[in-house]
């Protein structure tokens, strides 16, 4: 049964990723909803908090807020109570208990999270890393990636790679290809190395669309044909022999196949702690790209 459109507007003095977010793993929780999302995002003043009540009042439906500004606040709830909007304040009683138990009051500032710091260009330095060391590049550089993932072609390497550079993490990706040794320096690497591995059926169908896109003219890899990159038969061998390369080098590996980027690259940290917990002497501090977020 298809039910009826709802309307949910999110409402942010920020980029909104954070309201973004928790809509929809909200939303997740329920069969087939019917569901369009309004964003309003650096909503930061009267004129502009307007434009976003005349979108409400026209499309009417639930709305998700993260404003800080108490002027702001004030005047959204009076005019959500006029039109009979149900509206939540989602950062409320997160900030109620911080405040609580930190005994200092809130700023009310808005976008205080998104600042220049240290933190902030680390994570830009970790994008161009990416983006230099992606599928085998930069071989010089390898030695200072925070972790190496392997695999084979289309197992998600470059995707998980950008996921984890947004969270500060020098991720570099080298391909596994049969036939061919893999590159000495992961036998040396001073990371954690962890392979991906995926279902034979699932990887044909992400190759034979890669395929499609590309045109089935073109070359995939110069030592092998496309029949044999998306044959049953040829992939399953391809997986198997990456799966028994992985196992006799000792590198973990996650298999991917129902996982989304976000749980894969969740994975590799949880992975990269266990490996650095191992491999640290009992001085030696946590390493950087895996600890907590600040802010």
């Amino acid at each position: 049964m298809e039910h009826e459109r709802l309307n949910i507007h999110l409402i942010s003095d920020a980029t909104g990723d954070t309201l973004n977010a928790l809509a929809r793993a909200a939303v997740a929780q329920f069969d087939e909803p019917n569901v369009t999302y309004h964003r309003w995002s650096l909503v930061r003043s009267r004129l502009q908090l307007h434009r976003v009540l005349e979108g409400v009042q026209a499309e009417p439906g639930p709305v998700l807020c993260s404003l800080v500004d108490d002027a702001l606040r004030g005047e959204l709830d009076s005019a959500c109570a006029r039109m009979g909007i149900t509206l939540l304040h989602v950062l409320d009683p997160v900030l109620d208990v911080l405040q609580a138990q930190i005994g200092a009051p809130v700023k009310h500032k808005p976008g205080r999270q998104y600042v220049l710091d240290a933190d902030y260009f680390r994570r830009i330095d970790a994008m161009h890393y990416v983006i230099s060391h992606d599928d085998g590049q930069g071989v010089r550089g390898m030695m200072e990636a925070d972790v190496v993932l392997v695999g084979v072609s289309r197992s998600s390497k470059t995707p998980t790679c950008f996921y984890l550079a947004n969270r500060g993490v020098k991720a570099a990706n080298v391909p596994l290809v049969p036939g061919i040794a893999p590159p000495e320096f992961l036998r040396e690497a001073s990371c954690p190395v962890i392979g991906l591995t995926i279902d034979p059926k699932s990887l044909i169908d992400i190759r034979r669309h890669r395929l499609k896109l590309i045109g089935t003219g073109q070359a995939v890899f110069a030592q092998r044909d496309s029949g044999d990159y998306v044959d049953y038969e040829a992939v399953e061998k391809e997986l198997l022999w990456a799966k028994r390369l992985c196992s006799a080098e000792g590198w973990p590996t996650i298999d991917v196949t129902r996982r989304s980027i976000e749980e894969t690259a969740a994975t590799v940290l949880k992975l990269m702690d266990t490996w650095h917990a191992k491999h640290r002497s009992p001085a030696a501090p946590a390493a950087p790209a895996t600890q907590p977020e600040q802010g």
